[in-house]
């Protein structure tokens, strides 16, 4: 099995990679049958980010702060262990936003795309699902396109609703929502367009985020799933991800 070892810059990390090495060998992640990626979660995502186009699997080890998406960190059995995992395929967020100035930009989220107030401004933003305008105005400090792995991270913390792995649907989950007072979000099917608009770009400057890649001072933005960028993640059988994002929903 040919596997490529990569590491988030921790001394912890680092040392666990110079360990596996060690014991399994690693070559260039361009010849690796899998990915091995240790960190957080953080990590994983710049992981996947990063050798996305490589069409091999993930198998993440836990060395860092949040580790949801990520394995127990072991030395032994590891040829083993990635026999045995179960797959999880992840469909990313494709984000297309126009700024301002006319400078287009375009990238992918496996988590989240998320639309922030830059300023003390509320942000006043327009609504729109596949080109039909839902929300004439919006007044929120954000909101947020989730995907089913993205629902248990920002998007909970949002008050949004947690989603299934294979349910084939996104969140759509307001921050701080002011008008309308009422308006907590919905659950969109996985094929919809969601589009935003800002409506006082000068006033209210707003920035639109993929996962850790930002764009500031966006007039419009369109965000869909991109089914052509797909990832498999590699799971020891008792951490699978469906279930934990099952177990998520009965956390205290």
């Amino acid at each position: 099995m040919r596997l490529a070892f990569v590491a988030s810059e921790t001394d912890v990390a680092q040392r666990a990679r110079a360990a596996l090495i060690k014991r399994y060998g690693s070559v260039e992640p361009g010849d690796a049958e899998i990915i091995v990626s240790l960190g957080g979660d953080g990590f994983m995502l710049r992981t996947l980010h990063t050798y996305r186009t490589l069409g091999v699997p993930f198998y993440g080890m836990k060395l860092g702060r949040l580790g949801f998406l990520m394995n127990q960190h072991e030395l032994d059995a590891l040829a083993e262990r990635i026999e045995r995992a179960h797959p999880a395929v992840l469909h990313p967020l494709e984000m297309h936003s126009t700024c301002c100035d006319g400078a287009e930009h375009r990238a992918l989220a496996f988590n989240e795309v998320a639309m922030l107030r830059q300023s003390n401004q509320a942000a006043h933003m327009r609504v729109s699902l596949n080109g039909e305008v839902k929300l004439e105005e919006l007044v929120c400090d954000g909101i947020l396109v989730s995907t089913p792995a993205g629902s248990t991270a920002y998007n909970l913390s949002a008050h949004g609703p947690i989603l299934p792995l294979d349910a084939n649907v996104l969140a759509l989950t307001p921050i701080s929502p002011f008008r309308p007072r009422r308006w907590r979000g919905a659950i969109l099917p996985h094929a919809t367009r969601v589009g935003f608009e800002t409506k006082d770009p000068n006033k209210r400057p707003i920035s639109a985020t993929a996962d850790f890649h930002e764009v500031r001072d966006v007039r419009k933005v369109e965000v869909k799933q991109s089914r052509r960028n797909a990832v498999r993640l590699l799971f020891d059988p008792e951490h699978n991800l469906q279930q934990r994002i099952l177990d998520e929903q009965f956390a205290l």
